[in-house]
């Protein structure tokens, strides 16, 4: 007998008190019966109607919108986008918070992941609890940076129109002009033409040069439009067959620059999005590792090569850096990036297959930017078991930082300081790098 499908709470509305923040762009509030409501667009300490987007009855917890503020905190702000808010674009978390509220909500979530999830006080992580912005960003509330170097828009498949999705849905907010998008992006004027046919456009802005990009992904059978737009563009589209990303006109890459090299970057390849974000990290990372003349470093998820050239140049003609990257674009790229080191070797694969079959048994320095997921338990044990003198580890998001850094702690490591990066304003997502060194053998 099956059993009777839950009932549905979608719209359901509840008056609550906000709680503290949460890792993803929400906060944490409860029923009057005790049911967990995540909900956006409120600030903690707040009493507002909250609206259910998402669950069911029974579900372990319910998303929800704060569609009316009844107290409001003194951290809020009316959002300055017009398109932010319940039910809108999807892309900014944090409208409706002060600058600096946004980044103490931010220390707030990485202090919590890092007690619950590696059992660290920040003060125990060498951190001070301070999310910093990056150069320039500094703004009073109610101006927004304009930081967003790569955007994907989506678009409305009745009207041809570009925007922007929804939270959590497949639904696309039209919209004339995004504020956190870069000037590079914006004057290209994607929201201004007809892309009828197309699923999405990419835009890319490339920092430190004039090289801008759109990639097409068509729907299928579309043929693609002929691209016009307000400035010199580079046009690649995605086939709908393979996957792949293949160049229609103009150049195949960007060039970025960032710690005095120009970077090529092709096919779309990852690129910090926020323009100080590469110098950004670069100058944290090797603050944190001091390179010395004729080390040994491994940098691992290298990408195009930013830190393994950062690396390079610092170590000298005797040192040594491998790169580990499982793109194979991203791979071709570090090679042509790095190839004025002749002592800097770049491998494809991942790192988990292919850092075993090197046969190194101890390195001086590593870094490793990983994806969103983090390293793992086992990647980490290995690294651990190389003996560098310090690992600086960068980290998008904080709960995968603190599950890999509670497994270098049981392997022997410890954090010697941990910085936060506000390199993506406006929405829930930070940026850290944890520089970590061997405990002492009686510690």
């Amino acid at each position: 007998m099956q059993a009777e499908p839950k009932k549905s709470l979608v719209g359901e509305e509840y008056e609550v008190e906000i709680g503290p923040v949460a890792h993803g762009g929400h906060c944490i509030a409860r029923t009057d019966e005790g049911q967990v409501l995540f909900v956006r667009h409120a600030l903690p300490g707040e009493k507002v109607v909250a609206r259910v987007t998402d669950g069911e009855e029974g579900a372990r917890f319910l998303r929800a919108d704060a569609v009316t503020v009844i107290e409001a905190s003194k951290d809020r702000v009316e959002a300055p986008c017009p398109y932010a808010g319940p039910g809108r674009c999807g892309g900014c978390d944090w409208q409706h918070a002060k600058p600096g509220a946004q980044r103490r909500l931010k220390g707030e979530v990485i202090a919590e992941q890092l007690q619950r999830l590696a059992g660290l006080t920040p003060e125990e992580a060498g951190w001070d609890g301070t999310v910093m912005p990056a150069e320039g960003d500094k703004l009073p509330a109610g101006e927004v940076p304009q930081w967003r170097t790569r955007v994907q828009y989506a678009v409305d498949p009745d009207t041809g129109k570009a925007g922007l999705r929804r939270h959590r849905s497949h639904e696309v907010e039209p919209i004339e002009h995004c504020m956190i998008a870069a000037p590079g992006v914006s004057e290209l004027g994607i929201e201004k033409r007809d892309w009828t046919g197309m699923e999405s456009i990419e835009a890319i802005a490339a920092t430190g040069s004039q090289d801008r990009q759109v990639i097409l992904t068509p729907r299928p059978g579309a043929r693609l439009p002929l691209v016009e737009l307000d400035k010199p563009v580079s046009v690649l589209r995605v086939d709908e067959k393979d996957g792949g990303i293949h160049r229609v006109h103009g150049r195949g890459f960007v060039r970025e620059r960032a710690d005095g090299r120009t970077h090529r970057v092709g096919s779309g390849g990852f690129w910090q999005v926020h323009p100080q974000a590469a110098d950004t990290l670069v100058k944290a990372v090797m603050q944190g590792l001091l390179p010395r003349k004729g080390e040994m470093a491994l940098d691992l998820y290298c990408g195009v090569g930013l830190f393994a050239g950062a690396i390079a140049d610092r170590i000298g003609d005797q040192g040594a850096v491998l790169g580990i990257e499982s793109g194979k674009r991203a791979v071709e790229d570090a090679r042509h990036n790095l190839a004025a080191f002749d002592r800097v070797r770049i491998e494809q694969g991942k790192v988990e297959s292919v850092l075993p079959r090197t046969g190194i048994t101890e390195v001086d320095l590593i870094v490793l930017d990983p994806p969103r997921a983090g390293a793992g338990k086992k990647t980490v044990e290995h690294l651990a078991s190389l003996g560098a003198r310090r690992i600086a580890y960068v980290a998008c998001d904080p709960a995968a930082l603190a599950r890999d850094l509670a497994y270098f702690r049981d392997s022997g490591y410890k954090v010697r300081m941990l910085r936060a990066f506000d390199l993506f304003p406006m929405t829930h997502h930070v940026e850290c790098v944890a520089i970590l060194e061997p405990m002492k053998k009686d510690a």
